[in-house]
């Protein structure tokens, strides 16, 4: 059933755009990501205009972290406080990286500006999570001990705060800092920034995996919000018609996700995840490189 979409002017099937909301909202419940970095490639494969499909996909990923969040907050995993200090960094991210969006939107370098940042920050931040994932699957086959964490520059940061629901005594910085950045990727990617904050709560802020992907969810339930307003009031590119299909699959897509979420182990669903990310930085790496079948094309501007 093909149906017309009037922002970004092109009929889709809409099927086929229930089914994409449907896996996004299976991964944000697995994985405690906003489903962002596969949505909006999607919609380029599908021929949505990248403008449209950035300001669009932040929208459906609201849609897809209520459903996941309601159903961590049942099971008590997500801290409040520790996500409220990634939220302020996230909207400060979010409000600049809507004013670089549209002055890259006036220059004409959109498409190339997010392709890139897809292929860059996919590439590195897959190929770091897999190659860690592995090694931490291996040694707890091997039943290797795991070794304590050491102290870190981290720890020596002043303006430190105390999050009881994740057993942590750190300063607020770095998590402002990062939730700051995801914002920025929010705005421009039309991602919610969970393929970088979930691996930066484990890695940097050193947070239990339990509670890393409800408190993702968490900050990017209101930092995706807040970038789909800045985009439909400045920018006018969120196509409700499209939102709406994506939003639908999205919600029954995410409960189906917390439910096979619970029954992997950590290193598994991040072994997974990095597989996921990997190929999709493939997939849009490989469209850069190659020679596209129309070298141009001819457009009318009244």
């Amino acid at each position: 059933m093909q149906i017309y979409l009037p922002i970004a002017e092109i009929s889709v099937n809409a099927f086929l755009l229930l089914g994409l909301g449907g896996l996004v909202g299976v991964l944000s419940g697995m994985f405690g990501v906003g489903g962002g970095f596969l949505i909006t490639p999607l919609l380029f494969f599908i021929g949505i205009p990248p403008a449209v499909a950035v300001a669009t996909g932040a929208n459906q990923i609201v849609a897809s972290s209520v459903s996941a969040l309601l159903a961590h907050l049942k099971r008590k995993t997500v801290d409040l406080r520790m996500g409220t200090v990634l939220l302020i960094g996230g909207l400060v991210g979010a409000a600049g990286g809507v004013s670089i969006f549209n002055y890259l939107k006036s220059l004409g370098q959109v498409d190339l500006l997010v392709n890139l940042c897809y292929v860059v920050f996919l590439g590195i931040i897959g190929g770091l999570m897999f190659i860690e994932s592995l090694n931490a699957l291996y040694k707890t086959r091997s039943g290797k001990r795991q070794p304590r964490k050491k102290h870190t520059w981290i720890q020596k940061l002043p303006f430190k705060m105390r999050f009881r629901v994740t057993g942590l005594y750190i300063s607020v910085i770095p998590p402002l800092l990062v939730g700051a950045f995801v914002g920025l990727l929010a705005a421009i990617m039309g991602v919610g920034g969970g393929f970088i904050m979930v691996p930066a709560m484990i890695y940097l802020l050193g947070m239990p995996t339990k509670v890393v992907v409800g408190t993702s969810l968490f900050q990017i339930l209101f930092v995706t919000a807040f970038t789909t307003l800045l985009h439909a009031t400045t920018n006018y590119t969120v196509d409700i018609v499209l939102a709406v299909l994506l939003l639908i699959g999205g919600v029954v897509g995410a409960q189906f996700g917390t439910s096979l979420g619970t029954k992997l182990k950590a290193e598994q669903l991040r072994i997974l995840l990095a597989l996921l990310v990997l190929a999709v930085c493939g997939k849009l790496a490989l469209d850069l490189l190659l020679q596209p079948s129309e070298l141009y094309s001819i457009g009318f501007t009244s």
